[in-house]
């Protein structure tokens, strides 16, 4: 019989089994971890230093940047190691750790893209109220919401992934990191239990934060095409084509990864989307935002003035 005290671990699936594709694998995930991380800083950097950007939608960006970091840090360092040593094992309190982080810090990146939807929302729709209903205070209770429903994120994936006490010794995760769909797969509730966890989460940080930033986006477009000012036009739509492709990015490849992996898919293909999703969504970011703002333009070119 077996000892129900021993404790279970992980192995992941590897993005490919040529050793000759492994060196090209860790340098091209460790140059896209430093782009991510410095890119994220140079905004958060950015913003601090100009007094001109301490407004409600570069708090809530500098927020995102902060996240992402912690975002592309749960995986991606663990990912060079596996690949390093060859060895692409985990233990269980070590995935259980990883899951947690991951689905901490989507869920925030989730809120904060939602939030920053309404910020824009209410900047261009309602100016005239802008500043009293944005203001710092009210800023720091969404930021807080923000936390507290990431923080329901991750409790409901905890408690359905915690019961593995009566399942194997060794558990084949398929993908490179212990993601919350995986382990919902192999956890030992019932199907129907599973699927009621991802399909809820689905809902609370899918669904709806979609549907406002559809509603949110819809309401600005009809006050952009009553304006009448070309140059107010193009100002908005720049600032709201930035967050427009973060979003579109962000939750296509999300929600794809987080439910295909139910489905009877391939598994590298799967662990190829969690690429798009883990590494370089977090890393679009920054460049994304910096070159299609003038506000963080200008705000870099003072910082490199005084530099150089």
């Amino acid at each position: 019989m077996r000892n129900a005290t021993s404790v279970p671990e992980f192995h992941f699936i590897q993005l490919s089994e040529d050793p000759d594709l492994q060196p090209v694998l860790s340098g091209l995930f460790l140059s896209m971890y430093i782009l991510a991380l410095f890119g994220n800083l140079l905004i958060i950097l950015t913003v601090s230093s100009d007094s001109h950007l301490h407004t409600p939608m570069y708090f809530f960006l500098t927020s995102l940047s902060m996240v992402d970091i912690g975002f592309i840090s749960t995986t991606v360092p663990r990912v060079i190691m596996d690949i390093q040593t060859h060895c692409p094992v985990i233990s269980y309190v070590g995935c259980l750790t990883q899951m947690s982080l991951y689905v901490f810090f989507a869920c925030m990146d989730d809120m904060l893209l939602s939030v920053m939807a309404y910020d824009r929302f209410l900047a261009i729709c309602h100016p005239l109220y802008y500043q009293v209903i944005m203001n710092p205070s009210s800023c720091g209770v969404l930021l807080l919401g923000c936390f507290l429903l990431s923080l329901v994120g991750l409790l409901m994936h905890d408690v359905a992934v915690l019961n593995f006490s009566n399942c194997e010794d060794i558990f084949e995760i398929s993908n490179f990191f212990c993601g919350p769909s995986e382990l919902l797969n192999l956890s030992c509730f019932d199907i129907f239990t599973n699927n009621i966890v991802r399909y809820c989460v689905g809902a609370l940080f899918g669904l709806l934060p979609v549907s406002g930033i559809i509603f949110s986006y819809f309401k600005i477009v009809s006050s952009i095409m009553r304006s009448s000012s070309s140059s107010g036009k193009h100002k908005t739509f720049s600032t709201c084509g930035s967050h427009l492709s973060i979003v579109c990015l962000f939750y296509g490849t999300g929600l794809g990864v987080y439910f295909s992996s139910s489905l009877s898919l391939s598994p590298r293909r799967n662990a190829v989307a969690s690429v798009m999703y883990t590494m370089v969504t977090p890393m679009l970011n920054p460049f994304i935002y910096s070159l299609r703002n003038k506000d963080i333009k200008t705000a870099l070119r003072k910082i490199l003035s005084r530099i150089f």
